[in-house]
Parts: structure tokens; C-alpha cells; sequence
């Protein structure tokens, strides 16, 4: 039988295998448990999302409107029907510009927070829906799942228990059965042993009762030892039976504990993982694109955002006291225009306008224009005294407001401490105490340069006064010489004007002026001038006079530039009539460049003669000018911003600004293409551009000049050009790249070696390059200072 020890060892092997797989059972509640709460913080969660995402739309919404509200409110300033007008017109100064954009800036804001609340209402929220409910519905079935793997689970260990079980009753059964094998032998062994004393101890006797005796006792020990052998047989045949039994129950019992170790370790180990992706299934892929929603939708947002406040900030850089000025006084030309001269009224039929400078008063207007010039001398350096102590208080004033205080992004730098703003913001420029000291001394160097200011004007217009008396005297008593010339000039300029010209007088000087001094002058046209001498400069070509003649180069370009522009600007008729207004602009639309030149050519042809050899000229010197737009940096586009508006004009009712942009490239287009637009000297007789300021004429000169440039120089080439022996060649260097558009005119490029005879006329020489000679014009070389007089 079974010892007590053995017995209760079985027992504790039991219950270890009890505890094990009470343990494993906990473990599986658990896990179950386990993903029941990771699915409730999922759902909470995006519950959590939803709620927030409803709460930012409605921020967003509430942010918006008040925007809108922000706008609307100064916009509808900008509406009223007051003043209107004027509104319209201050529009193009630069701070409006800005203050416009700025309006703009809030109401794009207001539609992009709108938009963005939109999207997370019926975008982004319905995808956190969407999501809950998949994950609920994937965790149903995926708790399912693993509930039946536990279940299979449980049934391998109960298996294993069952096998376990047998394999211990079969063992014992086998122990038990050799136990009895063993006592069987023992018995046996003894008998034997039992057997063999007694014969020893047997003494001897008569035969006969001897023979009778041991007869006896040998029938008893062989029926003795047959029964223990029969006996150790069976037991032999039931231990033999037993361990067959316990050998097949252990095999099967260790091939269990594989098994069933292998599933456990399949199921800790895979099932698990695998239970929990189909719990994530598409979990994280939903809420990755929902959250890239949010992302895509601020990204654009800032976008968006970005985009308005670089127009703002070109808009900002764009501030240009100088330009306004220019526009304001452009805008209200009849406001700041000076007013037409008085004219000398006559008493009671005195017809002499002029001063009197005869005798006797010719000695008292010597002496007085002699103490007039002394006291100019002294006013004029006091003046420009005052004026450098002017100009340097100026410059003070403007250091102070020019500095670089703006820059806050120190208030955006937070630390890990997530200081407040309201500590941060009080680091600032404006708080500091320094602020009040600083405007006091700002108001303080204000008032010293208003004061100089006011001292200086007043010195201004009393030396002009004076001046002008100066002036007439000196004319008068004919002490001036170049006054003279210049009246003489003037007389013949005006004599020049009165004629019929196909060329208006001021446009040709313009012209000319900017082709001998300003075809390298950055910003040409683009740049604005002095308006006072801009008046003064219409002004004289509007009495007759010729402002700009001579070689003289004592003018502002920029203030010539403008002239020119305000001449077309100011043309009853645009120079582009409106009745060919959408003809033009559908030539725009064309692609090609050739076909579109074409077009125009076309719809131009029907101009009357005299517009058209104007716009032939003006083009021509633009097209010339915009060769050099590495130096004056006005390529035919930035010419075309520049001239777009004076010279076409669109009609109302037409969206300006895209409008605009296609006059724009209209012009564009007839300067690149003006060759090909416009009728050739053969086609249409009339005054022609050429390159140095000068103008060719293919018909009668209405200005009395020679026709061409050949003509022009014939004469001087017969006079002096004789032969090469009567003066020596003079050496010049190429500034520009040049082509003769002429057989008479060389061609030659920038850094060619040129060698000058003699001077043709003012603008162009007698010269040879690459062994053939012609005329060089002059303003594209540079010669020699030490052989030119």
C-alpha cells in the first residue's frame, strides 16, 4: 500500500497544480477587466475630443463674428456717401494703403476662423464619432474572441488536470502491485530458507520410520511452495499489468503538459497581442486623419494668415513720405498748381509795363540793385546757416522715431516655468520708465526744429522777394549777359512752339533730355521728383518757353520724368481713346506675341495720323530706354505700371484693379513689339525717335531742322573732314552696346576701341571702328579727358 508520505505529497502536488491554474484564471479576469477599461478611456476620451472641438467651433465662431463686426464698423466709415470723392482719391497714399490692408487682414481672418469652425463642426467632430462607434463596435467582437480562446484555454488545463490525475492513480496502482511482489518474494524466500534448516536439524532413525517421516514432510513443503509461487505468479501478471498501465499514463500525462504549455505560452505570448490589435483595428489610423484634419485646417489658417500680413508688410515698407506727397499734389494738381501770374493793370491808359531806367532815376536803380545784391550775400548765408542747423535737428527727429523698438518676440519665448504674459509683456519697450524721458525730448527737439523751420521759410521768402527785385533790375540795367542769351533762347523756343508740330514741345525736350542724360538714372520715371520744379518746368513749356534746351544738365530726371507723365495724364483725351478700349484689351487675352502685336497694329490704324506718330515716338524712346534696365532697373513691365495709367484710362463701370492690369501689359507689349505696331517713316511721313535724344523727321521739319542724321552732318564732314592728315584721331571706350540703324551709323559693343575724327554735331562723331568709318553717337562712348577740350 501506499506510504502516508507519498500520499500526502500527491496531495501537495495537487493543490500546487490548483493554485497554478486558479492563478491563470485570475490573470484571464483581469485581462478582460483590463481591456474593458482601456475601451472606456478610448471612448471617454473621444468623447473628450467632441466636447472639445464643439467648444473651440464655438470660440472660433464667436471670434469670427467679432471680427466682423471690428471691420464692418470702420469700413462703413469708408462708405458714406460724405466726401466720398475724397476718400476714393486718398486711397493710394501708402498709411491708407496699409490701413486698408489692414481691414482686409481682419475680415480674411473672420472668414478663415469661420471656415475653420465649420470644419470642426462637420468634419472633424463626426469623425471622432465615427471613431467611438467603430471602437465599440471592433471591442464587442473582439472581447468575444478572446473570451472563447480563454475558454479553450481552460479546457486544455482542466484536460491536462484530468490526465494528470490519471497518471498519478495508475502510478500508485503500479507501486501498490510491486509492494505485493516483493512481499510474495520475500515469502518465498523465507520458505526455502525454512525448508533447508529442517532437514539439517532431522536425526537419524530406522529405515523404515525414517523413509515414512520424510516422505510426510516433503508432500507438506512442496504444497507450501507451490501456493507462494502461484501467489508471486499473480502478483507478478497484476505489477507487470499495473506499470504498463502508468508507463502509458505518464507518456500520455508529459505529451498533456507540452501541449497544454504550449498553448498557454501561444496565447500569453500571440493570442494577447493579437486580441489586442483587433481592439485598436483602425483606431489609431481614424484618429491619426482626424487630428490631421485639425492640423491641415490651422496650417492654413496660419497660411492664410501669413499671406495677408506679408501684403501688410510690403504694404508697411512701402511707406514713402516723399511718394505721397507726390500723389497728394498729383491727385489736387488744380488745388497745388501755383495760380497764372499777375499781369500789370495799366491806370487811366499807362501802357509801360516795364521798369524805367533812364535818367533820372538810372542811378537810383544801380544803387539800389547794388544794395539788394549786398543784402542777399548777407541773407543767404544766414539762411543757409539756419537750413544745416535745420537739416541736423530733422535728422534728430528722425533717429528717434525710426528706432527699431519693435521687435516683441521676447514676449513669445515661454519657459518650462510657463511664466505669464503679464510679467513677460511688463519687459517691454512701453513700460519702461525711460518712455516719458524720451517723449519729452522728442516734443522739446520738435518745437526747436519748427521754430528753425519757420526761421528758415522766412528767410526763404524774404531772400526770394528780394531776389526777384534783384533780378528785374539787373535785366533791366542790362548787367546780365546770360540773362540776355537766355531771353534771346527763349525768344527762338517760342518762335519753335508757335509753329504746327506733329510732336508736342514738351514731350520732344522731355524725351531728349532724358535720351542725352537719364537713360542709366535708376528708377526713371518710377521715382518722384521735386514737385516745385515739376511746376516750374510745365509751367515754361505752357508760356511757350523751352525749360530744358541747351546742354545744360542742372535739372532733377526725376522732376523731367514727371513733367512727362503729367503731360499725357493731363490730356483732355487720352492719348488710348476709350471708344478702342475693349478692342485693345481683347488683343491682350492672346497668347502669342507676334499675333497680339498684330491685333493692336490693327485696332491703331485707325487713329488719326498725328496720335499715332506720337505714340511711334514716345515707344520708340521707351523701348530704347528700357535696354537699359541693369542700370536704371525699369524694364518694359515696370515702364508699362508707370505709364499705363496716364496713358489709357478705364472706363467706369470696369473693375479697375484687373483692368488696370491689363492695360498694364497692353503697354508692355507695344513697347517690346513697337516696330511691328507702328507704321514705318515710309508708311506714315513724320517726326521719328532716334537714339540720342534727337529727332528724325521723314517730311518737312516743323521745327526748321534738318531731316536726318546724314543731312545733318554732311556739311560739317565736307568742312573739315578732308583728309585724315589735318587732325589726329582721337581714342574712345564704348559705355553701352550700340546698333546703327542706318548704313551711315557704326555698330559697335560695350568696351569696343573707337577712333574719333571730329565732332558731326552735338550728338554724334565722325570716328572708325573695325576699319570702317561712320558716325558714333555720343552719349554711348567715353573719350579721352587729356585730348578733349
Amino acid at each position: 500500500m501506499t506510504s502516508p508520505a507519498k500520499f500526502k505529497k500527491d496531495k501537495e502536488i495537487i493543490a500546487e497544480y490548483d493554485t497554478q491554474v486558479k492563478e491563470i484564471r485570475a490573470q484571464l479576469t483581469e485581462q478582460m477587466k483590463c481591456l474593458d477599461q482601456q475601451c472606456e478611456l478610448r471612448v471617454q476620451l473621444l468623447q473628450d475630443l467632441q466636447d472639445f472641438f464643439r467648444k473651440k467651433a464655438e470660440i472660433e465662431m464667436d471670434y469670427s463674428r467679432n471680427l466682423e463686426k471690428l471691420a464692418e464698423r470702420f469700413l462703413a466709415k469708408t462708405r458714406s456717401t460724405k466726401d466720398q470723392q475724397f476718400k476714393k482719391d486718398q486711397n493710394v497714399l501708402s498709411p491708407v494703403n496699409c490701413w486698408n490692408l489692414l481691414l482686409n487682414q481682419v475680415k480674411r481672418e473672420s472668414r478663415d476662423h469661420t471656415t475653420l469652425s465649420d470644419i470642426y463642426l462637420n468634419n472633424i467632430i463626426p469623425r471622432f464619432v465615427q471613431v467611438s462607434e467603430d471602437s465599440g463596435r471592433l471591442f464587442k467582437k473582439s472581447k468575444e474572441v478572446g473570451q472563447q480562446l480563454q475558454d479553450d484555454l481552460m479546457k486544455v488545463l482542466n484536460e491536462l488536470y484530468s490526465v494528470m490525475k490519471t497518471y498519478h492513480m495508475y502510478n500508485a496502482d503500479s507501486i501498490s502491485a510491486q509492494s505485493k511482489l516483493k512481499e510474495a518474494e520475500k515469502q518465498e524466500e523465507k520458505q526455502i530458507g525454512k525448508s533447508v534448516k529442517q532437514e539439517d536439524r532431522q536425526t537419524p532413525r530406522s529405515p523404515d520410520s525414517t523413509a515414512n517421516v520424510r516422505i510426510e514432510e516433503k508432500h507438506v513443503r512442496r504444497s507450501s511452495v507451490k501456493k507462494i509461487e502461484k501467489m508471486k505468479e499473480k502478483r507478478q501478471a497484476k505489477y507487470t499489468e499495473n506499470k504498463l498501465k502508468a508507463i502509458k499514463a505518464r507518456n500520455e500525462y508529459l505529451l498533456a503538459l507540452e501541449a497544454t504549455n504550449a498553448s498557454v505560452f501561444k496565447y500569453y505570448i500571440h493570442d494577447l497581442s493579437d486580441l489586442i490589435d483587433c481592439c485598436d483595428l483602425g483606431y489609431h489610423a481614424s484618429l491619426n486623419r482626424a487630428l490631421r484634419t485639425f492640423l491641415s485646417a490651422e496650417l492654413n489658417l496660419e497660411q492664410s494668415k501669413h499671406e495677408g500680413l506679408d501684403a501688410i508688410e510690403n504694404a508697411v515698407e512701402n511707406l514713402d513720405a516723399t511718394s505721397d506727397k507726390q500723389r497728394l499734389m498729383e491727385m489736387y494738381n488744380n488745388v497745388f498748381c501755383p495760380p497764372m501770374k499777375f499781369e500789370f493793370q495799366p491806370h487811366m491808359g499807362d501802357m509801360a509795363s516795364q521798369l524805367c531806367a533812364q535818367q533820372p532815376v538810372q542811378s537810383e536803380l544801380v544803387q539800389r540793385c547794388q544794395q539788394l545784391q549786398s543784402r542777399l550775400s548777407t541773407l543767404k548765408i544766414e539762411n543757409e546757416e539756419v537750413k544745416k542747423t535745420m537739416e541736423a535737428t530733422l535728422q534728430t527727429i528722425q533717429d528717434i522715431v525710426t528706432v527699431e523698438d519693435f521687435d516683441v518676440s521676447d514676449c513669445f519665448q515661454y519657459s518650462n516655468s510657463m511664466e505669464s504674459v503679464k510679467s513677460t509683456v511688463s519687459e517691454t519697450f512701453m513700460s519702461k520708465p525711460s518712455i516719458a524721458k524720451r517723449r519729452a525730448n522728442q516734443q522739446e527737439t520738435e518745437q526747436f526744429y519748427f521754430t528753425k523751420m519757420k526761421e528758415y521759410l522766412e528767410g526763404r521768402n524774404l531772400i526770394t522777394k528780394l531776389q526777384a527785385k534783384h533780378d528785374l533790375l539787373q535785366k533791366t540795367l542790362g548787367e546780365s549777359q546770360r540773362t540776355d542769351c537766355s531771353l534771346a533762347r527763349r525768344s527762338s523756343t517760342v518762335r519753335k512752339q508757335d509753329s504746327s508740330q506733329a510732336i508736342p514741345l514738351v514731350v520732344e525736350s522731355c524725351i531728349r533730355f532724358i535720351s542725352r542724360h537719364g537713360l542709366q538714372h535708376e528708377g526713371i520715371f518710377r521715382v518722384s521728383g521735386s514737385q516745385v520744379e515739376v511746376n516750374d518746368i510745365k509751367n515754361a513749356f505752357e508760356r511757350g518757353e523751352d525749360p530744358l534746351a541747351g546742354d545744360q544738365n542742372d535739372h532733377d530726371m526725376d522732376s523731367i520724368a514727371g513733367v512727362l507723365k503729367l503731360y499725357f495724364r493731363g490730356l483732355e483725351h487720352p492719348l488710348f481713346p476709350k471708344d478702342i478700349f475693349h478692342d485693345l484689351m481683347a488683343c491682350v487675352t492672346m497668347d502669342n506675341l507676334q499675333e497680339r502685336a498684330l491685333h493692336i497694329r490693327k485696332v491703331l490704324l485707325v487713329l488719326p495720323k498725328t496720335t499715332l506718330i506720337i505714340m511711334r515716338y514716345l515707344f520708340a524712346f521707351l523701348s530704347h530706354l528700357s535696354q537699359f534696365s541693369e542700370e536704371n532697373m525699369m524694364d518694359p513691365y515696370n515702364l508699362a505700371i508707370c505709364f499705363g495709367p496716364s496713358l489709357m484710362s478705364v472706363p467706369e463701370g470696369h473693375d479697375q484693379v484687373s483692368c488696370q492690369a491689363h492695360v498694364n501689359e497692353l503697354i508692355k507689349t507695344i513697347i517690346i513689339q513697337h516696330e511691328n505696331i507702328f507704321p514705318s517713316p515710309r508708311e506714315l511721313e513724320g517726326p521719328v525717335y532716334s537714339r540720342g535724344g534727337s529727332m528724325e523727321d521723314y517730311c518737312d521739319s516743323p521745327h526748321g531742322e534738318t531731316t536726318s542724321v546724314e543731312d545733318s552732318t554732311q556739311d560739317v564732314t565736307a568742312e573739315h573732314h578732308t583728309s585724315d592728315d589735318e587732325c589726329e584721331p582721337i581714342e574712345a571706350i564704348a559705355k553701352f552696346d550700340y546698333v546703327g540703324r542706318t548704313a551711315r551709323e557704326l555698330s559697335f559693343k560695350k568696351g569696343a576701341s573707337l577712333l574719333l575724327y571730329q565732332r558731326a554735331s552735338d550728338d554724334w562723331w565722325e570716328g572708325r571702328h573695325n576699319g570702317i568709318d561712320g558716325l558714333i553717337p555720343h552719349q554711348y562712348i567715353v573719350v579721352q579727358d587729356t585730348l578733349i577740350s
